[in-house]
């Protein structure tokens, strides 16, 4: 049985007096791919920020591999940060540097290794996500979906154990958005990596998803968890059936309420 990768125990997240979710618990096994979804406003993102220390919790905290983040040391929890890559929904990759230079960044600011060796790796990133050869391109001179994996090679350039993703296919077309999705099946199974995505992209969360929590903006609460394909068959939560079929489920109960209501 996997063991948990990361842990989220109590987690309160707040804005001021505003309570976003209340006494988060959950569980993100090592080499999951893990989804977190909900509706707008449910603090989705926010949960992201926890999770890579840009936002303390009101309560609780989160654990990676048994070592609790929001009470560690800065140096201890610098060298947890360094242990994660993150690719932004934006891409946010800096415009005014090449493909190369992106990916040199961190490899230039994290470790010892020569000029060599970091151009010889961050070929080697790009190689294993379909852009060798783009090395001297800018962000500007390249696709919306190369940049997203430009981004992603960025991302992967310190060997992260944890990759996490902030709306990865969000302004890509379907077939972009689609072979982002085997690109991160594929990293993952080479590269044994734990993924946790924020994404509203249904056929993404059926696909690729191996389990998965939903942040219910009414309750402020997670109210289903488990394998998205499972709770689209099994959940009894309107709410989270509405997410998971884009309104379909509902749209049939007023149909046929207003069906109901013309008989009589």
């Amino acid at each position: 049985m996997r063991t948990a990768h990361i842990e989220v125990s109590g987690l309160t997240m707040a804005y001021g007096e505003y309570v976003v979710m209340r006494s988060l618990n959950f569980a993100v096994r090592r080499g999951e791919i893990f989804i977190i979804m909900g509706g707008s406003g449910s603090g989705k993102s926010t949960l992201l920020r926890h999770l890579i220390g840009l936002q303390a919790p009101a309560a609780g905290t989160v654990y990676f591999d048994g070592h609790d983040f929001w009470r560690a040391s800065d140096a201890e929890r610098g060298r947890l940060l360094r242990r994660m890559g993150i690719l932004y929904q934006s891409g946010a990759l800096w415009s005014s540097m090449t493909l190369a230079e992106n990916i040199a960044l961190p490899l230039s600011a994290h470790t010892q290794l020569t000029p060599k060796e970091i151009a010889e790796l961050t070929s080697l990133k790009l190689a294993l996500v379909g852009l060798a050869g783009f090395e001297n391109y800018y962000p500007s001179e390249i696709s919306g979906g190369m940049q997203k994996r430009a981004a992603l090679a960025r991302a992967m350039a310190l060997d992260p154990e944890i990759l996490l993703f902030d709306e990865p296919s969000a302004g890509l077309d379907p077939v972009s958005a689609r072979r982002l999705d085997e690109l991160i099946l594929h990293l993952r199974d080479s590269l044994g990596s734990t993924v946790v995505i924020i994404t509203h992209d249904l056929a993404s969360i059926l696909s690729i998803g191996t389990d998965s929590i939903f942040l219910d903006t009414e309750t402020k609460s997670i109210i289903a968890r488990g394998p998205p394909r499972e709770l689209l068959k099994t959940s009894d939560q309107p709410r989270v059936q509405d997410f998971l079929t884009r309104g379909q489920v509902l749209a049939s109960t007023s149909s046929s309420r207003s069906s109901a209501r013309r008989r009589l």
